[in-house]
């Protein structure tokens, strides 16, 4: 079997370009004892693959130059060296950016088949516990909160508006372009949409569409709507600080907002997370989401790439605004 792949040539500087990756093929050998080889399906693309093509120290290794990346795909078994697994069956990895790999059964996870493949990779993967645990434990979520999500048309944000919504919550999405905004208020039939693009003031916006403030506070975005969030918030309330793509390209450093004070005037609780210091929550999770997707209340929103040729392309769509949902790449 051979495999394509995508692999880093040298760290970008500002938005990542063509000139930064490259393409190989390889041959994959047959599996060896405890190995299996693998079809890649669908692989996603998340802002904090961003953080890992530099050299900057995080919570997670840095890509290697002139090596495969790396990030979340499902895939089938297509030959085994391990009686756990056998042809057919439907892994999870890390192993995305190629068609298929060689790998110990250490680096793979079964799943079942009573979603869509491609759901392990969006609400019922670690973009859905990002939003549940962002929500329901780092914000606490109580019934009556009123919540805000910025990128609420992404990923993540869009999730997190799911399940808020359907525990009976008023929610706010800001996103940007009509498009969005429309995706936000026809599709997930949100309280109030905002398309910050169009917005003098994202924190008069936001004031119209909250007019008793806000009391959680889910955070993808940082900078301006992490300000207007502050200005906002009712005294006590919760922030999940889940990313900050606005910096994520930035060359310059990021400011921090400018009525940071708020937050202890307010005795406010800005809490960070990272969804992988999680797993042990995972049981409760999937049994969630499952009983939310079988009684209707839980979609999978996405937009898919169709090839490991377009993979470049759905990367630069998490940052210049051409993606609804879960940015995916279709691979078998």
């Amino acid at each position: 079997m051979r495999s394509r792949e995508v692999r880093l040539e040298r760290r970008p500087n500002g938005a990542p370009v063509a000139e930064d990756f490259s393409f190989a093929e390889v041959q994959l050998p047959p599996p060896g004892p405890g190995e299996v080889q693998v079809r890649n399906l669908w692989m996603t693309m998340d802002p904090a693959m961003r953080g890992r093509m530099s050299e900057a120290r995080s919570y997670v290794p840095p890509f290697e130059l002139g090596k495969a990346m790396e990030g979340p795909a499902v895939g089938e078994i297509v030959a085994s060296g391990d009686p756990a697994f056998a042809p057919g069956d439907l892994v999870w990895s890390r192993l995305g950016w190629r068609e298929g790999f060689i790998a110990p059964v250490t680096k793979v996870e079964k799943r079942e088949r009573d979603l869509p493949p491609q759901a392990y990779l969006g609400f019922a993967g670690m973009t859905g516990l990002t939003a549940w645990v962002g929500l329901l434990h780092a914000a606490a979520l109580k019934p009556g909160d009123v919540v805000f999500v910025s990128a609420a048309s992404g990923g993540v944000g869009s999730v997190v508006c799911q399940i808020a919504k359907l525990m009976g919550h008023k929610v706010i999405g800001a996103a940007g372009g009509p498009r969005k905004q429309a995706f936000l208020t026809d599709v997930l039939k949100l309280d109030g949409a905002i398309d910050y693009k169009a917005e003098p003031s994202l924190t008069k916006a936001l004031a119209r569409a909250a007019p008793d403030g806000i009391d959680v506070y889910f955070d993808n975005v940082g900078g301006e709507h992490l300000q207007a969030a502050l200005a906002i918030a009712n005294k006590g309330a919760r922030f999940a600080l889940c990313g900050m793509i606005s910096q994520y390209n930035s060359t310059e450093p990021s400011a921090a907002p400018r009525n940071l004070t708020q937050a202890v005037t307010k005795e406010l609780r800005l809490q960070g997370f990272i969804a992988l210091n999680h797993l042990d929550k995972m049981d409760a999770f999937l049994a969630d989401v499952r009983s939310w997707h079988a009684a209707g209340q839980l979609e999978q929103v996405e937009t898919v790439y169709e090839g490991l040729d377009r993979s470049l392309d759905a990367f630069n769509g998490l940052f210049n605004g051409e993606g609804l949902g879960k940015m995916l790449v279709k691979l078998g």
